[in-house]
């Protein structure tokens, strides 16, 4: 069991009371310990109090979902693999952190909370370390893939193939972690927008973010021929499986990578289809010739541009929650499915649940919006590419290894 959570949550704000000061401690004495360590994390910092402070709320803050707490550590020690974590490292982890609370939470530090701290970190550890180990035995931490083509759609934004050496598992609307040569040990996620092919090929639609070093450098110095590293497929917003129920997938920016994902795995599945794809202008829709071609080879899928700036051939003029109403006869018999900008997913999720489709069917990819699956891993919330601020790190859920 967690610890007790009057302790837990007293010891944990004293850290969030200094956030900054906590995170220095933690990481300066893990690396004075064990500074080989250092190694597996990348060489900018500045987003790694996030991580910590996460892992910490989700051991403190989960006593009443014990089995969403253990699902979530299993994809963690999974997807610590491709940073090299060994199980040894968590040990040094968890001597850094006592090390921390004993520190910064010494007013309401005892005997009872460091060991119920210790207890729980160590059961924290060990569901972390097996899932990794049952992973390794069918899986590797990454796989190699070569960059076949890089298509520039815009002067931030390219569409790259890459082929994996490998198979490399996924469902549409799983992302999958990116490292490039240029940005060893920093992976940034992207959602796959393709379903699964036989080639094997995947697609990805990246946008170069300001400050962003790894989507700078798959836009602008990434050319075919070129091999950059995949972590392992990840996700939870994949494809409703009932078959009576139409769709309705909803995509801005580039989180449009998921939902064009989903709608080619539906488009042969007998179920109606209807792809919004919002943007400000015509000339923001980036993947619309690729998108008709999709439409024109199913009889069942309906692209529709929504323009909240221009009005243009085809398209509706307004923003999504405002065309909504006016869309679909019986929106509420769908299942939904939004990604893109926080703003734009927050306002449809919004504006669906107002036209009747329940919360359970309203799937998207930001937590706070409420709602069905949402993707992992998350930041906050781990989300792939369309949603995020400039990617100097990638933000995972816990603090490294």
């Amino acid at each position: 069991m967690p610890p007790e959570p009057r302790t837990a949550d007293d010891c944990f704000a004293r850290l969030e009371a200094d956030p900054a000061g906590a995170t220095s401690y933690f990481y300066g004495r893990l690396f004075a310990a064990e500074p080989h360590l250092r190694a597996l994390f990348p060489p900018a910092m500045g987003r790694q109090h996030d991580r910590f402070f996460q892992a910490l709320a989700r051991i403190v803050r989960s006593p009443d979902d014990p089995a969403g707490l253990a699902a979530h550590l299993c994809r963690l020690g999974r997807g610590h693999r491709k940073y090299g974590v060994r199980p040894e490292h968590y040990e040094a982890v968890g001597a850094a952190l006592t090390a921390t609370l004993r520190v910064f939470a010494a007013d309401c530090w005892t005997p009872a909370a460091e060991a119920a701290w210790t207890a729980a970190y160590t059961r924290a550890a060990e569901a972390m370390i097996g899932a990794a180990e049952r992973d390794a035995a069918q899986s590797p931490p990454w796989w190699a893939a070569e960059v076949t083509a890089h298509d520039r759609r815009a002067p931030d934004l390219a569409v790259l193939t890459l082929r994996p050496e490998r198979p490399l598992p996924f469902a549409a609307g799983q992302h999958v972690s990116v490292q490039t040569a240029r940005w060893p040990r920093m992976w940034r996620p992207y959602s796959i927008a393709n379903a699964p092919r036989p080639d094997g090929t995947l697609r990805l639609h990246v946008r170069a973010r300001p400050g962003g070093w790894v989507s700078g450098a798959l836009v602008r110095a990434t050319a075919p021929g070129d091999t950059v590293l995949l972590g392992p497929a990840e996700g939870e917003m994949t494809l409703d499986p009932d078959p009576g129920r139409d769709l309705l997938l909803i995509g801005g920016g580039t989180g449009l990578a998921p939902m064009k994902a989903l709608a080619e795995q539906a488009a042969g599945s007998g179920r109606d289809v209807r792809l919004l794809v919002a943007a400000r202008t015509a000339d923001h829709l980036y993947d619309l010739p690729d998108l008709r071609r999709l439409e024109a080879a199913s009889a069942r899928l309906r692209v529709v541009p929504v323009l909240s700036r221009s009005a243009g051939p085809g398209a509706l003029t307004g923003h999504v929650q405002d065309v909504l109403p006016g869309l679909l006869d019986c929106v509420r018999d769908h299942t939904a499915y939004v990604a893109g900008p926080a703003p734009l997913v927050r306002a449809a999720a919004a504006a669906l649940r107002r036209l009747g489709v329940p919360a359970p069917r309203v799937h998207h990819d930001l937590p706070a919006c409420g709602g069905g699956a949402v993707t992992s891993p998350p930041a906050p919330a781990g989300t792939p590419s369309s949603a995020r601020p400039p990617d100097r790190t990638t933000r995972s859920p816990v603090p490294r290894p």
